[in-house]
């Protein structure tokens, strides 16, 4: 589990570290706004593409091999962004990093499934996300004090001290060996595991969870520093609140789920991100989200959104992973592929709106869409 968290925490940070520093990037680098954050979407995209390969990769050689290549990889690109001087380096190096952070994230928890399963499962990953939670609010406090005290590429200079870390660590465990027969005997089972509607309409509701909360999180720079003017420190600070509240929302399910059960949660946990993503929706064109009142509700309806998305999120990936618990690493590896890539797919194309309250209009949709599935899809396959 220290090994696992570790790797989520990289992998996330990898992301938030940055944020605060994305005005100065896109001046120094002579960057457009859309250009600038699609350095956000191209590391989400990145981590993504290659997931099923990374698990057909732990399944047949073991997990340690594949994960020192991802750590690897990802200690040389975050090594090289800090001396990048020009935009096609960042996209393209930020591209590579999430490769490298999606792998290594994705054996991270194919670690952890081979471990527990069922309810164990959902607050073993709960355990999990309170990994994503430091770097989900810490990484963003931390690059709010480097974006005030020293230059945005001492956060990638962290990033690679980071990896190189839980590579030291990766040496030491026992970890699951590879099946290099079973690999060869059959073809892929990917295509088996998604038609089983079990494990697909969990894992696309986390998905959408997912797209809701790292569209708002690639917009929230913009929001905060030039629509409410808040300092690069100041947005720093709001990463601690961000983080409290995933904090919360991981806790309700460690405490929750064994009495609850996951099916419940799921719909709490979506139910709060719709209300919440709506409301910013209705508060920004009524005019509520203007000047330091409109700031502390806009701080309270992000922490709720992400709070929703806390709960949502392990139960959809536990429900999903149990419901295919005999392809191990695979089912993990395509439910991470399919969370991913909605979360990528939404990313990119929130660059090309115009964040003057398009964003809002995006969020909503991603939310409302979030409970639909959970609401029509997971509870006549779950119950």
């Amino acid at each position: 589990m220290a090994l696992a968290c570790l790797i989520v925490f990289m992998a996330q940070m990898a992301t938030t570290v940055y944020l605060p520093s994305l005005p100065a990037v896109m001046r120094e680098l002579a960057m457009s706004q859309s250009l600038v954050e699609m350095s956000i979407s191209g590391y989400v995209v990145g981590a993504a593409l290659p997931v099923l390969f990374w698990g057909s990769a732990a399944d047949r050689w073991g997990r340690r091999g594949p994960l020192l290549i991802s750590l690897a990889l990802f200690v040389v690109c975050s090594l090289l962004l800090a001396f990048v001087s020009n935009a096609a380096e960042l996209l393209t190096l930020r591209v590579a990093q999430g490769i490298a952070g999606g792998g290594a994230a994705i054996i991270a928890r194919i670690i952890v499934r081979d471990h527990w399963r069922g309810d164990d499962l959902a607050r073993k990953l709960s355990v999990l996300s309170i990994a994503f939670i430091t770097a989900l609010g810490g990484g963003q406090f931390i690059g709010g004090l480097i974006g005030k005290y020293s230059h945005w590429e001492a956060g990638f200079a962290l990033m690679a001290v980071t990896g190189a870390v839980a590579a030291l660590l990766t040496m030491g465990l026992p970890l699951q060996a590879g099946r290099p027969a079973a690999a060869a005997s059959g073809p892929s089972p990917y295509w088996g595991i998604l038609r089983r509607p079990g494990f697909l309409w969990p894992a696309c509701a986390g998905g959408l969870g997912f797209a809701t909360t790292v569209t708002l999180q690639e917009v929230s720079p913009f929001v905060f520093q030039e629509h409410f003017g808040l300092a690069v420190a100041g947005f720093g600070n709001v990463g601690l609140l961000i983080g409290l509240s995933y904090f919360s929302g991981a806790m309700v399910v460690n405490r929750l789920v064994a009495r609850v059960g996951r099916l419940r949660l799921m719909r709490a946990g979506a139910a709060l991100l719709a209300a919440a993503t709506l409301a910013m929706l209705l508060g920004w064109h009524l005019g509520l989200l203007e000047r330091q009142p409109g700031l502390w509700l806009f701080i309270g309806l992000y922490c709720l959104t992400i709070f929703g998305q806390a709960v949502l999120f392990p139960n959809s990936m536990a429900t999903a992973v149990s419901d295919a618990k005999e392809h191990g690493a695979h089912a993990m590896a395509l439910c991470g592929f399919l969370q991913q890539g909605l979360a990528g797919i939404a990313a990119t194309v929130s660059v090309l709106l115009h964040h003057d309250g398009a964003w809002t209009l995006a969020v909503a949709a991603l939310g409302l869409l979030t409970l639909s599935q959970v609401l029509f899809k997971v509870r006549a396959r779950a119950s």
